[in-house]
């Protein structure tokens, strides 16, 4: 701090603490001119509410006294006053430093007994799951949602309904967390035309018994046959390698509507799933990896 901000603060702390303090022996003092009966004569209510005049109680003055008393002790101990450091020599980051050395001194154990456990395995464990939690909700819920159930606007998956593109094992769930992931659907609209596109969304959403047109649907089969195929199977199912979705379930990542698919063939899609290695580490990605598995693997994403 310069010399100049030091003065600057010094100056206005002083000159609040000598108003307050002026203020506090005045109101012992002043003397409030009164009526006969003690009122100052001011009334309310057709006179039947009169402001009256008392000392102040002792109580008050005491309790006021002693906190002149306390402020000066405080900026004494502590920094406050322009430049001072205070007797004590606190400092916000001194105490940041040792707090988080304190916290590190209770995590570093901890983390080293979830580094001998598999994710799988760190599922069932509560504290695990619990720090796990705390850091999605951190890092992740911009875009999962606090709770892991997804965002169709942003493209992010639901991650506890037990559907996968990539893969649901606690290796492949690490795998997206560190390095994240590059999902592509190209477009197929110039290929197919309006006429094409509205066929082959159609038979999409046949695959999973969704509602569709079925002279349409059949006509979009053989698009689907030559195209489509490479990426999401003969049956539809998908490939995890590929990040290609299962077409043939009732779980959508932008949703499952007609126009919706017809977008997703038209003007194909690009997720981006940034990677995390450098913010989160192995240790933390681990603990969310296991949290996300154990909501996944419940018994309410077993009845999805």
């Amino acid at each position: 701090m310069s010399a100049f901000w030091s003065a600057w603060i010094i100056g206005l702390a002083t000159f609040n603490l000598g108003i307050c303090f002026f203020l506090f022996v005045w109101g012992q003092r002043v003397e409030i001119p009164t009526l006969p009966d003690g009122t100052t004569g001011h009334s309310w209510a057709h006179g039947a509410l009169r402001e009256s005049v008392r000392r102040l109680p002792l109580w008050w003055v005491v309790m006021s006294a002693a906190m002149f008393v306390v402020s000066a002790i405080y900026l004494a101990l502590y920094p406050g006053y322009g430049s001072n450091k205070g007797v004590l020599g606190w400092t916000s980051r001194g105490e940041l430093a040792q707090t988080s050395q304190a916290n590190l001194g209770k995590l570093d154990p901890l983390l080293a007994r979830f580094r001998q456990s598999t994710v799988e395995q760190l599922a069932a464990d509560p504290a695990a799951t619990r720090m796990g939690h705390r850091l999605f909700i951190d890092n992740c819920a911009a875009c999962h949602g606090r709770e892991g159930h997804g965002n169709p606007l942003l493209g992010a998956p639901n991650l506890v309904d037990g559907d996968w593109l990539y893969g649901g094992t606690g290796e492949t769930i690490m795998a997206s967390i560190l390095d994240g992931r590059h999902g592509t659907m190209p477009p197929f609209g110039a290929a197919f035309g309006d006429a094409g596109v509205e066929d082959l969304a159609n038979y999409v959403l046949s695959l999973s018994g969704a509602p569709h047109d079925a002279a349409k649907a059949a006509a979009g089969q053989p698009k689907f046959a030559t195209i489509c195929i490479a990426c999401h199977g003969v049956d539809g199912k998908g490939n995890q390698a590929l990040g290609a979705p299962n077409l043939t379930d009732h779980i959508w990542l932008y949703g499952g509507d007609l126009a919706t698919v017809e977008k997703d063939v038209r003007d194909g899609r690009s997720g981006q799933m940034p990677a995390w290695r450098e913010r989160l580490g192995e240790d933390n990605a681990r603990v969310i990896a296991a949290w996300v598995y154990a909501q996944a693997n419940s018994k309410e994403a077993a009845t999805h």
